[in-house]
Parts: structure tokens; C-alpha cells; sequence
């Protein structure tokens, strides 16, 4: 009997029909590690692990990433975007209106979408994104 293990982020690039660069590599790492990075950061990470690398590589791996559904892009009204590892999965956000801090929730209720639309307009809808608002622990004790 052989043990299952996980594949390495150049075999889920490679599965994703990706090319494999030491760049994408360290940039999915650096997501997968972070919580919820905008790209300025994401870029640092990334330039600890390889060295230089251009904002404008930075983007475009980001959208490669996503569009392959390695990473999640979010964009709270507001914020920039945000990016993070976790994918293929039924969860919402909560934000906090005063720091930015953002946290995953899990859906409510059962499967994707997890919500139904009073009127789905002929659409197959797979998917609900929910943003929830307020203020987190830290705050709320700032402004009691």
C-alpha cells in the first residue's frame, strides 16, 4: 500500500496547464502562506524567495493563477484586490470597515452556491460570493 501525498506547486502548475518558473512557484507559495495579500505584498514574498521580479509579472502570473483557479481573487468595495489560496470551496468573507482585516466564514447553509437567487434570469448560477461588513475584535474595542 503507497501513502497519498500532496503534489508539490510544480505539479499543480503543470496540472493546471501552466509553465513552470520559479516566479509562479514562489508567488503561489507566498499566497498560499499569506492571508488574504493584496499584490504589494505578494510581490515582496515573492522577491524574498527569487529575488527581482516586476510588479507588472507579478499581475500577470496573479491572472494566470486565478484564471487556472490556483488562487482566489477578491476585491471588497473599496479595497484593492486581494488574493488567496483558498479555492474550490464554499466560503464567504467578513471585512472589517475600519482596519481592512479580512476572514474567511463559511457558508451557511449546505453546497455552492448556497444562496438562491429570487430570480436566476435563465442563468445556471454556481456560484454566491458574499462580503460581510463590520467592525473586528480590535476595532470594535478601539471605538467602545
Amino acid at each position: 500500500m503507497t501513502a497519498s501525498r500532496n503534489p508539490t506547486t510544480a505539479e499543480e502548475l503543470r496540472g493546471a496547464g501552466l509553465r513552470v518558473t520559479a516566479a509562479r512557484v514562489a508567488l503561489l507559495e507566498t499566497v498560499r502562506a499569506g492571508d488574504h495579500l493584496g499584490v504589494e505584498a505578494i510581490a515582496s514574498g515573492v522577491r524574498e524567495r527569487v529575488g527581482h521580479i516586476s510588479l507588472q509579472a507579478v499581475y500577470e502570473a496573479l491572472h494566470a493563477l486565478t484564471a487556472a483557479r490556483l488562487v482566489r481573487r477578491i476585491e471588497p468595495a473599496g479595497s484593492p484586490a486581494r488574493y488567496e489560496g483558498r479555492v474550490g470551496d464554499n466560503h464567504h468573507h467578513l471585512v472589517c470597515r475600519s482596519c481592512g482585516t479580512v476572514t474567511d466564514v463559511e457558508c451557511a447553509t449546505g453546497q455552492a452556491p448556497c444562496l438562491t437567487a429570487s430570480n436566476d434570469h435563465g442563468f445556471s448560477i454556481d456560484e454566491a460570493e458574499v462580503i460581510y461588513w463590520g467592525l473586528c475584535p480590535a476595532c470594535s474595542t478601539r471605538t467602545s
